[in-house]
């Protein structure tokens, strides 16, 4: 089924699709709703209908994510819902003012193309390391012969639009959880509707959010949520020209909105969407799916998300961040040799090795970048 003139579809591919980003988000949005004193069903509720806005506003598998660097303080922290509804206003109406002003398209040109490329592989090599050393291993011997199973079906269906690859493998975790994990009374008898919290956040909670994680989310966001998501995207879809400048109007409007309805601080991901591109998905069905997953749990099972949410073990979520990252690599082979090849690995090593990694990635590459590339010459 199609609509919207074929931005949004329903089929197979798009459900395979949906499952895309679920490795890297589904840990985070678990760990912040379990985090403090934060709502679980607001935080997959208005999660689910972000995800929903966005694939109708794009109609292409462009997903959203927790903000990766903010989810880390709050669950570590245990940050309660105040402050994070304060982070997420003041990245908002940060993010709209870099964009509304120009700033943010400034910046982006700004950026070299190898430098992009190595932020595209400093994510892919995060995001392998994540799940060869955390998920994967996390079950003992049964995870990785899951996860090695999960690997044998993804290669062997990779590309294939008729079996697509996602499908068996979240399948193959959900038929291991059945039997071995999921207590079906016990989430039955969970089952009640339930309604995001309205809140509004003190001065005092969006100056501390302002600080404690919106500052050190900035240079991520930056790197990652715009530059190289708006790439990947003219990577993938080259024929729909989206800007960074919307990309930013659409980050600050839904953490400007959402924190009003316990929703969690989001933004875009060049991740997300070469994970949903890589299992199938070609238009916005693909996120309307997945955010009418979140929905779900949030307005129905949310007192008991911890054990619908077993049905994706933690070595088939690491075979899924696999693919994804494999994906971002394979990005960057246009940048893989002379010049461009050393700022791109640059760029990559420090964003996979030193704090706000991309931050500093970004401008050594760029130095870098100007230091090898010879200057034009002048018209005689």
């Amino acid at each position: 089924m199609e609509f919207l003139g074929g931005r949004v579809r329903f089929d197979r591919n798009e459900l395979a699709g949906s499952f895309g980003d679920i490795g890297t988000t589904l840990p985070l949005v678990m760990g912040m709703a379990a985090a403090g004193s934060v709502d679980p069903a607001s935080v997959f509720a208005v999660f689910g209908v972000g995800q929903v806005l966005t694939g109708l506003a794009y109609g292409l598998p462009m997903p959203l994510q927790p903000l990766k660097a903010m989810a880390v303080i709050v669950i570590s922290r245990g940050l309660g819902p105040g402050v994070l509804g304060g982070a997420g206003l003041a990245i908002g109406f940060l993010m709209l003012a870099l964009a509304a002003s120009g700033l943010l398209r400034r910046l982006a040109s700004l950026i070299p193309h190898p430098v992009v490329r190595g932020i595209q592989a400093g994510l892919g090599l995060n995001l392998a390391r994540l799940a060869l050393f955390k998920y994967v291993p996390s079950m003992g011997g049964p995870g990785f012969a899951l996860a090695a199973a999960a690997l044998l079906l993804g290669a062997a269906l990779y590309g294939n639009r008729r079996w697509p690859a996602a499908l068996f493998i979240i399948g193959l975790g959900a038929a291991y959880a059945a039997v071995f994990k999921v207590d079906a009374e016990r989430v039955l008898a969970g089952v009640g509707w339930t309604l995001p919290s309205l809140q509004v956040p003190s001065w005092d909670d969006i100056a501390a959010g302002f600080v404690v994680l919106a500052l050190p989310q900035l240079p991520l966001s930056l790197s990652n949520s715009i530059i190289a998501t708006e790439k990947t995207l003219s990577d993938l879809f080259p024929d729909r020209k989206i800007s960074v400048d919307r990309i930013g109007l659409t980050y600050g409007l839904l953490n400007i909105v959402s924190p009003f309805f316990g929703g969690i601080p989001v933004c875009h991901g060049c991740g997300g969407l070469a994970g949903h591109y890589t299992f199938g998905a070609r238009t916005g069905g693909s996120v309307l799916i997945y955010g009418s997953m979140y929905l779900a749990v949030g307005l129905f099972f949310s007192g008991v998300f911890k054990e619908l949410m077993q049905v994706f073990p933690m070595p088939i979520l690491g075979s899924v961040l696999l693919f994804e990252a494999l994906a971002l690599l394979l990005l960057a082979r246009d940048s893989a040799r002379g010049r461009p090849a050393a700022v791109m690995v640059l760029t990559a090593l420090c964003a996979v090795s030193l704090p706000q990694g991309y931050l500093v990635g970004m401008l050594a590459g760029t130095v870098l970048h100007r230091l090898v590339t010879p200057s034009p010459s002048p018209d005689c």
